[in-house]
């Protein structure tokens, strides 16, 4: 249902190099019943989905750590990250999209995952929407080395870690990603882990 307060004016696109900016022009009617004309910018690079691997028996989970960018020339001295494995939907429903990004990042075939919830990430000026998955792992499922795919430039390095280590480097701030912390807390609050 579109909100009747809001009305879309023009699109522009501002840059569509890697995913698309556009700057929207709209009309919003304010409480007192008069309108205004804004301007915003909007990120559109699809939406995504999130994974977060664990093991009951070993207290273990599985996180992936990359160079980020936009971490880097914010303050992130290395640039690198450790998180969830993630990725795009690329088309795909949600559950096929991070059954593949477990495979290619991490090397994990998983069979079974179970949705925990979405979220808007960055609501303000990212459009994505994100699906949160969890995953019981095993080490029979290890099917290959992982570290993600070549041409998509990836480098990415697979962490097994204890689940008390992982929330000591939430609370340390050696774990910052947003989308890592909010499954890490899920595990803890649900007794997952």
């Amino acid at each position: 249902m579109q909100n009747p307060d809001i009305t879309i004016l023009k699109t522009d696109i501002l840059s569509d190099n890697w995913y698309t900016l556009n700057k929207v022009t709209f009309t919003v009617r304010k409480k007192d019943g008069t309108t205004e004309t804004q301007s915003r910018e909007a990120y559109d690079r699809g939406n995504g989905a999130v994974i977060l691997l664990y093991n009951t028996i070993s207290n273990t989970i599985i996180l992936t750590r990359q160079f980020r960018l936009p971490t880097y020339i914010n303050g992130n001295a290395t640039g690198m990250l450790i998180e969830a494995c993630a990725g795009l939907l690329d088309n795909d429903n949600p559950e096929d999209c991070i059954k593949r990004e477990t495979e290619e990042e991490t090397g994990y075939k998983v069979s079974k995952v179970e949705k925990v919830f979405e979220a808007y990430m960055s609501p303000g000026s990212v459009t994505e929407i994100l699906h949160f998955f969890i995953a019981e792992y095993s080490n029979e499922m290890k099917i290959n080395d992982g570290g993600g795919l070549e041409e998509e430039g990836e480098q990415i390095e697979v962490l097994e870690l204890p689940i008390d280590k992982a929330l000591a480097m939430m609370d340390s701030g050696e774990i910052k990603d947003a989308k890592t912390i909010m499954l890490l807390q899920h595990l803890r609050i649900k007794r997952i882990l």
